[in-house]
């Protein structure tokens, strides 16, 4: 007898309990689209059919993080719950000082409302939405230093998250003394196509700042993803445990931001490592003016429960296994009918390159919003547009394209099955074939940071230039 080598994808878990999805018509949903104000962020989730706006908080907890949850500790300060918590943070991450925050956002104003100021800049592998957002509240410039490869997105490439060194260099070398608070490191790249970064790339981006005095911050919310692709894509580590490879990660670095909505593998909840005293003091003042006590910062007793379990879950090998084998599953299937995603899949989501599918639309009328509109249009499947209509606006008013146009599909953890993946290629390949009859868009209403989140836009006429 010789043993099975599967093709199939089989979810290393067994469903106890399920959620029903609303199936809806094509004209309910051209009714809801046209109510939201053709943003998919403001329509009701009853009217979406596979939600992949976003894997932030929309994932499936064990059984043992629920059971967890019953014997929680809700007392406002000095809960046991939080020590739990402290231990499972400082054991991977290996920092002194843990912050708990109620996700990832709110560690990211305290941190940058305690070290950044106006004049200065944060150099990044790519800041995502808040990140970008929480810099340039306090005056400081939020620069994307992404790698050469990052914009060549059919191009394969291991790591097209990782920083761009020589660029980094100049920026060290061309700032003014204190100037850079720090130097940021998003694992996984999310605003490039979820893609990872080599651990000789954060051990280079350590080495340099530390060479200048500077603080190496790690935006770690897909920490455990990104380390399953440097035991599966980088040399001598091979062999080395998922933990293993983020303790080495996390050991390279002065701290990090955390939504615990990702990696966390929770519906809330995030926090900040530090391995800075002095810092952790000021950041502690602020958070229980914001946040809460800093043995709950926001967090029920409950979801702190939740998240010191999920984290050894999120790097489990055979959950990951699974997750970063169903996202390529998808990409294969697109690749193969010819649709432009980023290559290679990451481990959050797939890419769709609407710029590439779109070439015939003006950069200006927005064609990621136009594919993800009609993504749901024709089979009630949400994603969110990673381009213009996010990132095109700039602090002081003025718009300016973005360099890739995306649509990011991005799966909950433990929710979708095989049959949900199948559909939603389906669904792509259909909106594909009918790319010539999809609108442009044109904002009609904005606020004036994350616009993305509540615009209302308008569809011009099919062929406008």
């Amino acid at each position: 007898m010789q043993p099975l080598d599967p093709k199939s994808i089989i979810e290393p878990f067994r469903i106890r309990s399920v959620e029903p999805i609303r199936l809806t018509t094509f004209e309910q949903r051209e009714r809801a689209l046209l109510q939201a104000g053709y943003n998919p962020f403001l329509l009701r989730a009853d009217d979406v059919l596979i939600d992949l706006l976003t894997d932030s908080g929309t994932g499936a907890m064990s059984s043992r993080q629920w059971a967890a949850m019953i014997s929680s500790d809700e007392s406002y300060a000095g809960a046991a719950s939080f020590y739990r918590f402290e231990r499972a943070v400082q054991d991977i991450t290996g920092f002194k000082h843990v912050i708990p925050t109620h996700q990832g956002r709110a560690a990211e104003h305290i941190l940058f409302a305690c070290i950044a100021k106006a004049g200065d800049v944060i150099p990044s592998n790519a800041h995502f939405d808040t990140t970008r957002a929480h810099v340039e509240r306090q005056g400081a410039q939020a620069r994307d230093l992404p790698s050469p490869q990052a914009r060549q997105t059919a191009q394969r490439h291991p790591f097209k998250g990782d920083i761009d060194l020589e660029a980094l260099q100049r920026t060290i070398a061309g700032a003014k003394p204190g100037q850079i608070p720090a130097v940021m490191m998003t694992v996984t790249n999310n605003s490039c196509g979820g893609q990872p970064v080599s651990m000789a790339n954060m051990r280079a981006v350590s080495a340099l700042a530390r060479a200048h005095s500077i603080p190496f911050v790690i935006d770690a919310c897909r920490f455990a993803e990104n380390a399953w692709f440097i035991k599966t894509r980088e040399a001598g580590y091979e062999h080395a445990a998922p933990i293993a490879i983020a303790r080495e990660m996390f050991s390279l670095a002065d701290g990090c931001t955390m939504s615990a909505k990702k990696d966390g593998m929770a519906n809330i909840g995030g926090f900040l490592a530090l391995n800075d005293d002095a810092l952790a003091v000021r950041c502690r003042n602020l958070e229980i003016l914001t946040e809460g006590f800093p043995t709950y910062g926001g967090m029920a007793g409950y979801d702190l429960e939740a998240v010191a379990l999920g984290l050894y879950e999120a790097l489990d090998e055979e959950y990951l296994r699974y997750r970063i084998r169903s996202i390529e599953y998808l990409g294969e299937k697109l690749i193969a009918a010819g649709i432009p995603i980023v290559r290679p899949t990451g481990g959050h989501a797939v890419y769709l390159d609407a710029s590439a599918l779109l070439s015939h639309m003006p950069a200006a009328h927005y064609p990621g919003w136009s594919l993800n509109n009609a993504l749901y249009l024709v089979g009630g499947v949400r994603g969110v547009e990673i381009g213009s209509v996010m990132f095109g606006r700039q602090p002081d008013g003025s718009e300016q394209l973005a360099a890739t146009d995306l649509v990011r599909l991005a799966f909950p953890r433990r929710v979708y099955t095989q049959s949900h993946v199948d559909y939603l290629a389906e669904v792509i390949l259909a909106v594909a074939t009918q790319k010539r009859q999809l609108p442009g868009y044109r904002i009609v209403a904005q606020a004036p940071v994350l616009r993305h989140f509540t615009a209302r836009l308008e569809p011009l006429p099919v062929g406008h230039t």
